[in-house]
């Protein structure tokens, strides 16, 4: 048995090339020799989002608190709410992050194949990340 203690793990501020705005990552579990899973608890700011990506073996998002968006390539974008369960299945395109107006945290699960967990590509637009309410006359956030 392995207990990790909350707190015992410093966080992380999400990297400027994977992200787009204010995004905090606490580690939860990472991958060892028995366990080729790891999981983080990510906090998005409003909007911030990460940039396009996928997983070779997918990626499973638990959503915690907050409100955010969902979007995988060629797919409307989808809002998601506390206890929502996302899956992407391996290597499928997708984004995910708050709303422009509302945070949001979900426990990001993924497994790693032959050391990768994730393929990083081009960040989101912020005229595609706000499309979807501009439709329906919101604001942009400013």
């Amino acid at each position: 048995m392995e207990i990790t203690r909350a707190g015992s793990q410093p966080s992380a501020k999400g990297s400027e090339d994977w992200f787009t705005g204010a995004v905090r990552i606490d580690p939860l579990f990472g991958a060892n020799e028995a366990r080729r899973g790891a999981a983080a608890s990510v906090t998005f700011e409003p909007g911030a989002r990460t940039a396009w990506h996928t997983h070779p073996l997918g990626q499973t998002l638990l959503v915690t608190a907050g409100c955010g968006w969902v979007q995988r390539e060629g797919g409307p974008k989808e809002k998601i709410h506390p206890g929502d369960v996302v899956w992407f299945a391996p290597n499928e395109k997708h984004w995910h992050g708050a709303t422009a107006t509302t945070g949001m945290t979900h426990i990001a699960i993924h497994e790693n194949l032959d050391g990768k967990i994730v393929d990083w590509l081009e960040k989101v637009s912020e005229a595609d990340y706000l499309a979807y309410e501009q439709r329906r006359g919101l604001q942009k956030l400013k």
